[in-house]
């Protein structure tokens, strides 16, 4: 970890050169990826209360990688703006339909962004090794983001979202290139999300409590 940040000091004026470091050979297949006690899922919108198409594509994943047995719990991030839109509400509800039990699914919410649920996973639920499940132009940045926030990460994507909407696709991957820089400056000036105390739901729920 002290030799990653360090490459992110040196690299400050080079984000995208630091997230492709920090994200290099690990985004991998729901088959070749390695068990892990966590999956975090990231937050992408609500259509009406229930998990948008981007979302519902994150939560397949997390989905198929718990009933592989390649993730025993999942942590789903979002918002909680107000009682109607409830991110991480609306993603446990979509998982327990899917016949994930209730108690193998903690929520996170105050995940308002990326480096929000990187930070908080490590910080405020205890996670040190976590699988994360998004579309593939957000991996690179959330693989990093957590590393460099000390989860050690790995990443399977979605790509099922892209024929709908190429254009709406292509925004979102260039979107990333600021996000990148965003993201450094987080890194380095160390900024704060809203923490809290430590909250022992993925303890509980992996039965360490």
């Amino acid at each position: 970890m002290a030799i990653l940040i360090s490459v992110v000091l040196l690299l400050g004026a080079s984000p995208f050169i630091t997230v492709g470091i920090a994200s290099s050979g690990r985004i991998v297949s729901l088959d070749q990826v390695e068990a892990h006690d966590v999956v975090i899922v990231y937050g992408a919108g609500l259509d009406e209360g229930r998990p948008s198409p981007y979302l519902a594509a994150r939560l397949v994943i997390a989905r198929d990688l718990f009933q592989l047995g390649k993730a025993r719990v999942i942590l789903v991030s979002g918002d909680n703006l107000s009682e109607y839109h409830n991110e991480p509400e609306a993603m446990k509800t979509w998982l327990i339909e899917q016949g994930i039990p209730a108690d193998k699914i903690v929520e996170d919410f105050a995940g308002q962004d990326t480096y929000s649920t990187c930070v908080r996973a490590r910080q405020v639920f205890g996670i040190t090794s976590a699988i994360l499940a998004t579309q593939t132009y957000h991996l690179p940045r959330a693989i990093a983001t957590c590393r460099l926030v000390g989860v050690d990460a790995v990443g399977v994507g979605d790509t099922t979202v892209k024929p709908d909407n190429p254009g709406r696709w292509l925004r979102y991957e260039f979107r990333e290139a600021l996000a990148d820089v965003n993201m450094m400056y987080e890194v380095v000036t160390a900024r704060r999300p809203i923490l809290g105390p430590y909250e022992p739901g993925v303890d509980q729920a992996l039965g360490n409590r």
